[in-house]
């Protein structure tokens, strides 16, 4: 008999006994005596059959007790970067005491078609980088929890990012005769590292890094001082080799920047290894500000001066919300870590 293709009744006729007795010493045991679901238990072991198909069972009753997570891009950037993966770390820290499980998902992908059935709902990590799989999102009748956008009708988790940046780069002007940049992620549709200089911006509704954009331009304004989308740049991946590349372009502007705004802290990092390795002393002739408050920040020397925006906390959150079924939106706070690379002014 091959085990392959081993159904119950197979198996209850093998073992002389009703498929009820079966079910039961798989899914019911207090059916049985423990001597009588041992037996039956080890004798379905030997014959290779280890239970009724739990997936054709979940069908049937509509649930699987499984989310899937949607990661904004590919999976292998994704749980490669240390934003994401503290925010995957939240998300399982809260499903471990649970009988539920986790499902990562690109946000890369054309559709949920392969997933849709099998899963009892979304959590959606920052807006998938394909537009298609964005529509269908928004049209599906599943349970949904957004987090650093919002679908309508669809509770959502946000920290104020405008607000943030905006506080973040007060402190970086503190100092007199400010010479900016921006060192911004996905901001237009390029996969190249470059500035903004003659280009649609993307996604300005949805898109967490427009805000913050919208919040460092608020603080150069109240300064009376101007940038040129030429001094912004885009980078379409928060790697350190793509942040690297857009420092060195970056400080080699002729005025060279003495302060550098950061949508992240691995740009922030990643400027400050630049402007380092040219002799340029960090804050006295440069000023930098990050994103996120990774711990990698604050253990860099000079340590960073960022906004912690608790990730973990963020990804435990949002899988609380799923699993109460939760309608309500939630904005979550941040706070600012003042460290070395920009700090008060005496």
């Amino acid at each position: 008999m091959s085990a392959n293709k081993l159904t119950i009744k197979q198996v209850a006729n093998e073992l002389g006994v009703s498929t009820a007795t079966i079910s039961n010493a798989f899914n019911r045991p207090d059916q049985l005596s423990a001597k009588k679901r041992e037996s039956i238990l080890a004798a379905c072991n030997d014959l290779g059959y280890f239970g009724p198909n739990k997936a054709a069972r979940s069908l049937r009753q509509g649930k699987s007790n499984i989310i899937a997570l949607i990661l904004p891009d590919e999976l292998d950037y994704m749980v490669s970067d240390p934003v994401a993966s503290e925010f995957i770390e939240g998300v399982a820290k809260t499903l471990k005491t649970t009988e539920k499980h986790l499902l990562l998902f690109s946000g890369s992908n054309d559709s949920l078609n392969e997933i849709i059935d099998f899963v009892d709902g979304f959590i959606c990590y920052g807006s998938p980088r394909n537009a298609c799989l964005l529509k269908q999102l928004s049209h599906l009748n599943k349970k949904i929890v957004t987090v650093d956008f919002d679908i309508e009708k669809a509770p959502s988790i946000n920290i104020d990012n405008k607000e943030a940046a905006y506080q973040s780069a007060c402190i970086a002007l503190e100092k007199d005769n400010a010479v900016p940049v921006i060192l911004g992620l996905r901001l237009i549709a390029e996969n190249k590292i470059c500035t903004i200089k003659d280009k649609s911006l993307i996604e300005h509704e949805s898109s967490i890094a427009h805000r913050r954009l919208d919040g460092y331009l608020k603080a150069l304004k109240e300064r009376h001082i101007s940038i040129g989308y030429d001094r912004i740049w885009h980078i379409p991946e928060n790697t350190y080799r793509n942040a690297s590349l857009a420092a060195k372009q970056a400080l080699s502007l002729q005025p060279r920047p003495n302060v550098v705004l950061c949508m992240s802290d691995v740009i922030a990092m990643s400027v400050m290894k630049e402007a380092l390795s040219l002799g340029i002393r960090i804050p006295d002739e440069l000023r930098v500000i990050g994103f996120d408050g990774i711990e990698q920040g604050q253990r860099f020397h000079p340590t960073l001066t960022t906004v912690q925006q608790f990730s973990v906390e963020k990804g435990q959150k949002a899988a609380e919300m799923f699993i109460a079924n939760s309608h309500k939106n939630e904005v979550l706070g941040f706070k600012i870590l003042r460290g070395e690379s920009a700090p008060k002014l005496v």
